[in-house]
């Protein structure tokens, strides 16, 4: 949605996987802008907004999440946005849109939030021409990676002129009778803006599953075994609202991203087909691009491990995403996580203008196969000169933990 917003995909509707119309075609009925109101679990029967019941002997729940939105005053204000669905990204759009064709121009833009969502944003404005500013209540982006990288993500932000506002959390929004339509209030200072987005995270959408009683974890998800039944048989959940098993940190954790929902919603209509199969869960792969800049990340960083009971080890190097007489001065930086007890690769995160996310996505393999730090060292990759030298640094930061031990 993000690069619809910034004109890169022009079309909305190569973002609509599939509408109304062709699921009647496959025998599955679609009530659009109908809400549940009621579940009554004992009768197997679900009330919709519209008055009309509907009985089941399944139900799975996919409610999905909400956005983080402070309890401020003027967060409702005209030129105020969230990002969590298609039809946001189609709001915000056409706002920026009109304002450009009508009397005013829309030529500022605040963001708050400094996660991955906030970053793409960032950059979609910046791209559609906007005076692009980042507001947060911490000292730099994407707190998920290390220090250091998160300073080359804000180099990146300060040299496409983005200017990124720590330290402020937001008190108000007013209507601005200036040039700028928006005032933004922060306990540090006041702001202008024509559009403000907030990006501030998601927690799950769980008020209809906490209305029958059905069991919330500890992440404040709806809590599901690996097959995804919910506390009562019958009852599934998929996607954002419920939880899902780390393998590295061995326990149920909430993580909102599609390609997990996605395939809970698999597992759980397989299961429910009557072909048994369960879900075995995920080791925290992520990634995003910020120009041309790839951010990538997978398993857990020195602070989680230590929580767990381990003696992490890590360390930071620099590499190149080709071989060094053919990188044309481009940097891509690997940091790995490992266990000294065990030698066992726990996490990693990278950064670069090329092979960033390449180098997280075989990470997040060697992780899902429980390796070690011996079994990456030495491990087999394809090696050509226009996609690195003939020791990845996979391979070389692993050999360097690998002395620490």
């Amino acid at each position: 949605m993000t690069y619809y917003i910034g004109d890169v995909i022009k079309d909305e509707r190569i973002l609509i996987v599939r509408t109304p119309e062709q699921f009647e075609k496959t025998g599955i009925r679609v009530r659009v802008r109908t809400t549940v109101e009621e579940i009554d679990p004992d009768k197997g029967v679900v009330r919709l907004s519209d008055g009309d019941t509907l009985a089941y002997d399944t139900l799975v729940m996919a409610t999905g999440s909400k956005v983080n939105i402070p309890d401020i005053p003027g967060v409702r204000q005209e030129g105020v946005f969230k990002l969590k669905d298609l039809r946001d990204a189609l709001d915000i759009k056409a706002y920026i849109k009109d304002k450009q064709c009508g009397h005013g121009r829309c030529r500022k833009a605040i963001i708050l939030g400094a996660g991955f969502i906030a970053m793409e944003l960032s950059e979609a404005m910046k791209n559609l021409g906007l005076e692009t500013s980042i507001v947060y209540r911490g000292e730099l982006p994407v707190k998920r990676w290390d220090e250091e990288f998160s300073k080359i993500v804000l180099d990146k932000l300060t040299s496409n002129a983005i200017d990124f506002v720590p330290h402020r959390l937001p008190v108000a929004i007013e209507a601005n009778g200036r040039e700028s339509t928006l005032r933004l209030i922060t306990d540090n200072g006041e702001m202008e803006a024509d559009i403000i987005v907030f990006a501030l995270g998601v927690t799950s959408n769980i008020s209809l599953a906490e209305q029958i009683g059905l069991k919330i974890g500890n992440t404040n998800a709806i809590m599901v075994d690996l097959s995804q039944r919910t506390s009562r048989d019958e009852i599934y959940a998929v996607g954002d609202c419920c939880g899902v098993y780390h393998r590295i940190k061995h326990q149920w954790v909430h993580m909102p991203l599609g390609d997990i929902a996605n395939k809970q919603g698999r597992i759980a209509g397989a299961n429910i087909s009557g072909h048994s199969m369960t879900f075995p869960g995920v080791v925290g792969a992520q990634s995003f691009k910020l120009f041309d800049l790839e951010v990538a990340t997978t398993g857990i960083d020195e602070w989680e491990a230590k929580a767990m009971g381990l003696h992490p080890i890590s360390t930071i190097i620099w590499g190149t995403p080709s071989a060094r007489s053919m990188s044309k001065g481009r940097k891509v930086g690997l940091k790995m996580v490992a266990d000294k007890s065990t030698g066992k690769l726990l996490g990693a995160q990278s950064v670069g203008e090329g092979g960033a996310v390449a180098k997280i996505n075989t990470l997040s393999a060697c992780l899902w196969g429980g390796m070690t730090l011996d079994d990456v060292g030495y491990i087999d990759l394809a090696y050509s000169p226009p996609f690195g030298g003939p020791w990845d640094p996979i391979q070389v930061v692993a050999q360097i933990l690998r002395k620490q031990m």
